[in-house]
């Protein structure tokens, strides 16, 4: 009888360990699951971001081409030049995400007055280079707002994911930090002004 109750009290005791081990095994899962999931999200910002980088590194690129079109026609037009080769230079100088996005706010605005001024030269408009050019560099813009859109739909998710519970926790743990959105600047939000004086 007392083998009995001391098999029982093992079997018991033994069943009550194999719970618990089941119970911390699927704990530790879950949090290899949840640094997992960080991981990629973390992953897939670093990636929409580099697919932004590539188109800016096209449309810098074009630039130089894009400007040496332009000099022979808009003799008086120097400042709208020198703004979009020193936003150029900006952008070549940028090394962090923030620098970049700060550095490709500068190149739209230039671009957009460049192309807004260039409506007062009616030989440089029907110029097949500058059309090619600009057409080119319009479907640029095109494919990086797109990039854009996309990049910030990966940080919202990233950014809600490590503030909610017990993701924070992790995302503590391994040092992660909110991503800024990529933004328009406050000059991409106004009108350009074009003057034909």
């Amino acid at each position: 009888m007392v083998l009995a109750l001391f098999l029982g009290g093992l079997i018991v005791g033994l069943a009550v360990l194999a719970v618990l081990a089941i119970i911390v095994i699927a704990v530790i899962m879950y949090f290899v699951g949840l640094y997992n999931s960080l991981v990629t999200f973390k992953n897939n910002i670093d990636r929409s971001f580099s697919n932004i980088d590539v188109l800016l590194k096209q449309r810098h690129d074009e630039l130089p081409k894009l400007i040496e079109t332009c000099k022979g026609y808009m003799q008086y037009e120097q400042k709208t030049l020198q703004a979009v080769t020193e936003a150029r230079t900006a952008f070549m100088r940028a090394t962090t995400p923030s620098e970049k996005a700060q550095a490709d706010n500068m190149v739209s605005g230039a671009l957009k007055t460049l192309f807004a001024v260039a409506e007062k030269y009616p030989d440089l408009k029907a110029n097949t280079n500058f059309m090619q050019l600009q057409g080119r560099i319009t479907e640029l813009e095109t494919q990086i707002a797109a990039q854009r859109s996309a990049y910030n739909e990966d940080v919202n998710a990233f950014n809600i994911r490590i503030a909610q519970i017990p993701a924070n926790l992790v995302a503590g743990f391994m040092g992660l930090q909110p991503h800024a959105l990529f933004q328009v600047a406050e000059a991409d939000r106004e009108d350009v002004k074009v003057s034909f004086t």
